[in-house]
């Protein structure tokens, strides 16, 4: 918008107009969906990153029982610790940075279904890591929900629909 001053000459003002107006074009656009392909890479170099974390925070446990396993019940110390490891970095990683190191190396990010720009909640971080997670890898058989990835149209897992989140290409937010 220009306006003449006292001068006579024109001066130009600063439009919000426009910076609504593309903020409102891009919360209309669809998100690029992150298929099964590209979030089955990210999963494996997080796998990657929490085998070496395991690998350093869980070696001191070589040193107690003379190197045997200490069982409690089904399970053992290593195999508890590196479970609540498992999810507390999924968990934790989600929730504040909205995507894991896996998905910061491929460039994706886990955002919420219906909310554009919004934080991922507790309740929903909650469903999607621990539960979705949980029943992924309660039996080996579940491990083939993942391919229901590749059937929906926004790319959802199980634990997507439990957690109403969906994966995106950070290019396209």
């Amino acid at each position: 918008m220009d306006i003449v001053n006292e001068q006579g000459s024109e001066m130009e003002i600063p439009s919000h107009e426009n910076e609504d107006n593309e903020h409102a074009i891009k919360e209309s656009n669809d998100y690029r969906y992150a298929g099964f392909w590209m979030r089955f890479w990210a999963y494996l170099f997080d796998i990657i990153v929490l085998f070496g974390v395991n690998s350093f925070l869980l070696s001191p446990f070589k040193f107690v029982n003379d190197g045997l396993p200490v069982d409690i019940w089904l399970w053992t110390w290593n195999g508890l610790f590196a479970g609540a490891i498992y999810y507390v970095y999924f968990l934790l990683m989600t929730k504040f940075f909205g995507q894991t190191i896996g998905k910061m190396i491929l460039g994706l990010k886990v955002v919420q279904q219906d909310e554009h720009n919004k934080n991922l909640s507790w309740y929903d971080v909650i469903f999607r890591e621990v539960v979705g997670r949980f029943i992924y890898n309660a039996f080996l058989i579940l491990k083939l929900l993942y391919v229901v990835i590749g059937f929906t149209n926004e790319k959802q897992g199980l634990h997507d629909i439990l957690g109403s989140t969906r994966v995106v290409h950070e290019s396209s937010m």
